[in-house]
C-alpha cells in the first residue's frame, strides 16, 4: 500500500468514526429525552438503562451505517478538493480509478463489518433490546390476524379465518385432509381455542365430512378437543422477530414456514435480502460520494455536502419504499429490495463519466 492510499484510508476511516459517533450521541440523547418518562415511571435503575442503551448500541450503528459511510465520504473528498489535493493527485500521473482505490477498501471493510453485525451480533443484542421495549416501554405486541393458510402434514391443511392472538381464540375454521389431489375429510368450525392446561385445542360447533369413494358420512358436534401440530406461537408473530434472528435463524425460520405453507414467509425473505443487500449499499453509496464531491466548487464544501445529504435522503427514501412494497406485495422480493442499489449503481455511474479526470 503506497503513502497515498494510507493517507486517503487513515482520514477516511478516522472520519467515519468521529461522525459516527457524533451523529449515535445525538441520536441517544434524542432517544433518552424520548423514553425518560417511562424510565421514571417503572423506577429503572441506572444499571438497568445502561444495560439497554448497551444493547440499543449496535443496532443504532447498524442503522446509521450507510448514511454515515455517504457523509464521510462527501466531508472527506470535499476536503481534498477544496486543498486542491486531487488536482495535484491526478496531475501526479495516478488515474482518477486508482485515486478511488482507497475509498472501495475502507468502504470494502465497513461493508464486512456490516454483514458480520446484522448477521450475528446484532440479533443477540437485539433480543435484550427488544425485551426490554416489550416490558418497559411498548404495549405487549397483541395481533389479529385474517386468512390463515397453515400446512400441518403432507396432506394436512388448516384454514383460519380470523385469529386474535390475547386471547388465543380463532373463528371461521377449516381443517382438510387432500390425498391424491382429492377431498378425503373436512372438518368445519365455527371456532377454535387454544387451552393451555391440557395443551390441546377446543374446536365449537363443529361438523365433519369423511368421503369414501360416492359415500359421505357426516357427524356433528358442540365442542370437540384435538391435539394438532400447531402453537398459538405459530399465529401470533412478533413484529421484531426479525430483528433477534441470526441469519443462520433466520434460514432456519424460513424453512419452517415453507414446511409449514404460511403467509408470512415474504416478510422474512425480505430481511434475508435486505441483511445481504446493505453490505453493498455501503460500497455504492462511498463510489457515489467521491464522484459527487471530487469537483472543486466555488460554493464550497457547503454545497457538496448539502447535496450529498440530499442524494442520501432520496436513497433510504427509495429503500424504505421497496422494503414497504416487498413485505406488502410479496412479489420478486429480491429483485424488488435490490432495486435501489441497482439505480444508485447506474447513477453512480453516470456521475464517474462526468467527472474531469
Amino acid at each position: 500500500m503506497k503513502l497515498l492510499d494510507r493517507y486517503i484510508l487513515k482520514k477516511f476511516l478516522l472520519s467515519f468514526l468521529f461522525i459516527l459517533c457524533l451523529i449515535i450521541v445525538i441520536i441517544m440523547l434524542i432517544d433518552i429525552t424520548e423514553k425518560n418518562e417511562y424510565f421514571i415511571r417503572h423506577n429503572l435503575t441506572f444499571k438497568e438503562i445502561a444495560e439497554y442503551y448497551y444493547s440499543f448500541l449496535p443496532f443504532m450503528t447498524n442503522l446509521v451505517t450507510p448514511i454515515t459511510v455517504f457523509i464521510t465520504t462527501v466531508f472527506v473528498t470535499s476536503r481534498l478538493s477544496q486543498r486542491t489535493e486531487i488536482i495535484a493527485i491526478l496531475s501526479g500521473g495516478i488515474s482518477f480509478l486508482r485515486f478511488l482505490m482507497p475509498y472501495l477498501l475502507g468502504a470494502s471493510i465497513l461493508a464486512i463489518f456490516s454483514f458480520i453485525l446484522t448477521g450475528w451480533v446484532l440479533a443477540d443484542a437485539n433480543k435484550k433490546r427488544v425485551a426490554f421495549e416489550i416490558e418497559y416501554i411498548d404495549s405487549p405486541y397483541r395481533t389479529s390476524s385474517k386468512n390463515l393458510h397453515v400446512k400441518l402434514s403432507s396432506d394436512t391443511y388448516l384454514y383460519v379465518g380470523y385469529y386474535r392472538s390475547y386471547n388465543g381464540l380463532g373463528t371461521d375454521v377449516t381443517l382438510e385432509t387432500i390425498q391424491d389431489h382429492q377431498l378425503v375429510e373436512k372438518l368445519s368450525a365455527k371456532a377454535i381455542r387454544w387451552k393451555e392446561e391440557s395443551g390441546k385445542w377446543e374446536i365449537k360447533d363443529w361438523m365433519h365430512r369423511k368421503i369414501d369413494g360416492m359415500d359421505e358420512y357426516i357427524t356433528s358436534g358442540a365442542v370437540l378437543d384435538t391435539t394438532l401440530n400447531l402453537h398459538p406461537d405459530d399465529f401470533s408473530v412478533n413484529p421484531k422477530l426479525h430483528e433477534m434472528l441470526t441469519l443462520t435463524e433466520l434460514d432456519q425460520h424460513i424453512q419452517k414456514l415453507k414446511a409449514k405453507g404460511t403467509d408470512n414467509l415474504s416478510f422474512f425473505l425480505t430481511e434475508k435480502y435486505v441483511r445481504y443487500m446493505s453490505p453493498f449499499a455501503v460500497i455504492i453509496l462511498t463510489l457515489m460520494g467521491v464522484v459527487v464531491s471530487a469537483r472543486k466548487s466555488r460554493g464550497g464544501m457547503g454545497l457538496q455536502i448539502a447535496l450529498g445529504f440530499i442524494l442520501a435522503i432520496i436513497y433510504i427514501a427509495f429503500f424504505l419504499f421497496a422494503r414497504g412494497a416487498a413485505n406488502v406485495k410479496g412479489n420478486n422480493l429480491l429483485l424488488t429490495v435490490w432495486m435501489p442499489n441497482i439505480v444508485f449503481s447506474m447513477v453512480s455511474l453516470v456521475l464517474y463519466r462526468l467527472t474531469p479526470k
